[in-house]
C-alpha cells in the first residue's frame, strides 16, 4: 500500500511502517534541515520541502496521490492556535491564526482524493479543543463527522505508548480515519511494560562531557552548578527537593520550580514523555536516573544521552545517523516525534 506523509518532520513517526507493507512514496515538510533528516532516514521517499498552505505544494500532493494510487494517509497537524473550550479565544482571534488552517488542508486533500486509510496524531488536548468552522467554532471530531462522516468511519482514541512495546509513557491522541465497508481494529497491547532499565541499562555510565566509545552515547556538557546539584540529587527526585545542594538565583537564594525540573527519572518504570527541551537538565524529568556511589552521591549527572533517546523513543539498536548531524536537531525531532512502535501497531490493523 502506498502513502504519503504530511508535516513529517524527519520522518521518526512513520520509521517501521515500509517492515508492514506501507510504502511512503511522498512526505512534505516545511522546515528544510528537517527535511534533509527525512531524506537520510527515508532515502526512497520524495520529500517536497514547503509550505503545505502553497498551492503549488497542494496540487504537487494531490498529483502524487494519484500517480502512485495512494491509498494512505498520515498527517500531524499542528493544534496550537485551537482554543480549550473556543472561549479561551474569540472567533476573530481564531479566524486569524493562520495554524487554525492546516487542518483544512488536510481535510481537502481528504476529500479530493480516493484514500482509504487516513491516520492524524496529535498531543491528546487536541481532541477537546475547537476549531473555526463556517461561523462557529466546534471539535476536530464533529467537523470530520460533518465533512466526511458519510464516507468514512471516524475513530478518536488516546493510546500511551508505554502500553505498545515503547519504554516511556506518551500519550497521543490518534484519528483514525477509514473508508465505509472498510475495518480498522485497536492496536493489540504489549504484555510487557517496558523500563529505563530495560532498554538503556547495558549502556555505560558516563558523565557530563564525557565519551563512551558507543556511538551517540556521550555526555551532554552541563554547567559545574547543574552538575552538582544533580551529583546529590537520587534517582525519581528533583534537585528543588535537595536541603544544600539545589538550583540557586544569581543571589544565591533558592528560586521558585517545579519538582519536574532539575529532576531524575526511575530506573524501573518508563521514561516520562521525551520532550523538545531534552537538552536542559533545567527542563521537563530528562536526567539520567544515575546510580549510588561510595561516596554518597550519584553518578549520571547529566541528560540522557542521545543513544538512550534513540533506545526509548523505540528506535532500537540498529538506528543510526550521520556523525556530523547536530545533537540539537537529533533532539528536537526525537522530542517532537510520536514513537515509531505506536504508528506500526496502530497500522498492523490494516494490514
Amino acid at each position: 500500500m502506498n502513502g504519503i506523509s504530511l508535516f513529517s518532520s524527519a520522518g521518526i513517526g512513520e520509521y517501521f511502517l515500509k517492515d508492514i507493507g506501507i510504502n511512503i512514496v511522498l512526505s512534505n515538510e516545511l522546515i528544510k534541515r528537517r527535511a534533509e533528516l527525512y531524506s537520510i532516514i527515508h532515502p526512497k521517499s520524495e520529500i517536497l520541502v514547503g509550505d503545505i498552505n502553497n498551492i503549488e505544494i497542494q496540487k504537487k500532493i494531490n498529483s502524487s496521490i494519484k500517480l502512485n494510487d495512494v491509498k494512505f494517509l498520515l498527517a500531524t497537524p499542528p493544534c496550537q492556535g485551537f482554543s480549550l473550550i473556543g472561549k479561551n479565544k474569540s472567533t476573530d482571534q481564531m479566524n486569524n491564526d493562520h495554524r487554525n488552517y492546516l487542518f483544512y488542508n488536510v481535510l481537502e486533500i481528504i476529500k479530493k482524493n480516493d484514500l482509504d486509510y487516513i491516520l492524524i496524531e496529535n498531543v491528546p488536548r487536541s481532541l477537546s479543543l475547537f476549531i473555526p468552522y463556517k461561523n462557529t467554532a466546534m471539535g476536530v471530531e464533529q467537523i470530520l463527522v460533518k465533512e466526511i462522516g458519510s464516507r468514512y468511519n471516524i475513530k478518536c482514541d488516546i493510546f500511551d505508548c508505554s502500553n505498545f512495546d515503547v519504554a516511556q509513557s506518551r500519550k497521543r491522541a490518534i484519528i483514525r480515519i477509514f473508508k465505509k465497508g472498510l475495518s480498522w481494529d485497536n492496536p493489540k497491547k504489549s504484555t510487557k511494560k517496558y523500563t529505563v532499565r530495560d532498554v538503556t541499562g547495558h549502556l555505560p555510565s558516563i558523565e557530563s562531557g564525557q565519551k563512551s566509545g558507543v556511538k551517540w552515547h556521550f555526555g551532554r556538557k552541563h554547567s559545574k552548578e547543574h552538575i552538582i546539584c544533580m551529583k546529590n540529587t537520587p534517582e525519581g527526585k528533583s534537585a528543588f527537593e535537595n536541603l544544600i545542594h539545589y538550583p540557586k538565583k544569581t543571589d544565591g537564594t533558592r528560586p521558585k520550580g517545579f519538582k519536574t525540573t532539575y529532576a531524575r527519572i526511575k530506573w524501573d518504570e518508563p521514561c516520562p514523555t521525551i520532550t523538545v527541551r531534552n537538552d536542559a537538565i533545567s527542563s521537563q524529568t530528562n536526567v539520567h536516573p544515575g546510580n549510588k556511589l561510595k561516596d554518597g552521591t550519584y553518578s549520571d549527572s547529566r541528560v540522557l544521552s542521545i543513544k538512550e533517546l534513540f533506545l526509548l523513543t523505540g528506535l532500537g539498536e540498529k538506528f543510526d545517523l550521520p556523525e556530523s548531524t547536530p545533537e540539537i536537531l537529533i533532539r528536537q525531532v526525537i522530542g517532537e516525534c510520536v514513537p515509531p512502535l505506536l504508528i506500526k501497531k496502530i497500522c498492523q490493523e490494516i494490514i
